[in-house]
């Protein structure tokens, strides 16, 4: 107990500053430090509003990026043979000036044809339309469709004759060649 005593002392005098030196802070100063619940509200409000508004502007901003990519690939769509018609266009005014002279040869309408051709050839190209022309290759039913067997020397299965070519655009078969196939040997 008497050593309760002796601290005694030391332990008034620290309460007393402790007292003395809360009565040195002013009570709006104390009062500042703290916002009040009101106060913490209104910032709440104030970020979640913030939010909003961003959250408002991304979602019209995709909108507006999804209309506009749809536009796009409606005109790609509605516009993707422009390039393909500007080259047909100069081999159907070949054909037109072709068939407008007046006193042509057979021979000035066979150069006329030729080089026609070779326009329509060059357009092709171009445009990576290749003609698929299947003498004497096995038959494919992917590129080739039979109209009928004939006897043949030539292996079975075996294309014999073209009857009309057939066209792919980018390996993908446009149209196939109609095709006469050898038969089996009976």
């Amino acid at each position: 107990m008497e050593q309760q005593n002796e601290n005694k002392p030391q332990i008034d005098q620290l309460e007393q500053q402790a007292a003395d030196a809360s009565a040195e802070i002013p009570a709006s100063k104390g009062k500042e430090s703290i916002p009040s619940i009101e106060e913490m509200l209104k910032e709440a409000e104030r970020k979640a509003q913030e939010h909003y508004d961003a959250w408002m502007y991304a979602k019209a901003e995709g909108e507006n990026i999804r209309r506009r990519a749809s536009e796009d690939v409606s005109k790609a769509h509605k516009f993707a043979v422009e390039r393909f018609s500007n080259e047909m266009l100069a081999v159907k005014d070949s054909l037109e000036a072709g068939l407008a002279v007046k006193e042509a040869t057979v021979e000035s309408f066979k150069s006329g044809m030729e080089l026609t051709l070779k326009q329509l050839t060059g357009v092709f190209e171009k445009f990576n339309i290749k003609e698929i022309n299947p003498v004497g290759e096995k038959f494919d039913a992917h590129q080739h469709q039979a109209i009928s067997m004939v006897d043949s020397d030539q292996p079975a299965n075996t294309v014999v004759s073209v009857m009309q070519k057939g066209y792919s655009l980018n390996e993908r078969v446009l149209r196939p060649a109609m095709v006469m196939v050898a038969k089996a040997k009976e």
